[in-house]
């Protein structure tokens, strides 16, 4: 499969779950909250990026064929992503799971940064570091958002 097809969706879904859990456990959010956060965002905003992708796709004249591919292929990546992670907000101990969701996010990421250095022939560790450091940026202002949220509203 090519690497391309999920790249996109991939890390959003993960990063963008992360931050979810991060920020919302923060904000002292319910496990019912992060569910249907992470189902919203796992079919509103993936259908609107799924959709954001193929039309980039067509207006750079992808073969329609691949374009569906790449789509359908997009969107099944970030719900699958974003299962696993309403799966964990389920089943793990609440005390666990933020750093649970942090870990599996961060496998996740590096997994697929991982494959896709490889596929460019590119330093496999610098290329982990460097997406994992954004990534920690925005679990970091996914946090404070929650926090500032539970100080300052309701």
């Amino acid at each position: 499969m090519n690497p391309a097809w999920f790249s996109f969706g991939g890390p959003a879904a993960i990063v963008t779950s992360m931050g979810l859990i991060l920020g919302l456990e923060a904000a002292e959010g319910t496990r019912q909250a992060m569910v249907s956060a992470l189902l919203i965002v796992a079919l509103a905003d993936n259908l609107s990026d799924s959709l954001s992708v193929h039309i980039y796709q067509e207006a750079e004249n992808l073969e329609s064929r691949d374009a569906f591919r790449s789509t359908l292929v997009n969107f099944m990546v970030r719900l699958l992503v974003a299962l696993s992670f309403v799966a964990l907000v389920l089943f793990a101990p609440r005390s666990w799971l933020a750093g649970g969701a942090v870990g599996w996010g961060l496998a996740l990421l590096s997994v697929l940064t991982w494959r896709i250095a490889r596929a460019r022939r590119r330093p496999v560790g610098r290329e982990i570091a460097k997406h994992i450091a954004i990534a920690v940026l925005v679990l970091a202002v996914s946090r404070a958002l929650g926090l500032w949220i539970s100080s300052h509203v309701g």
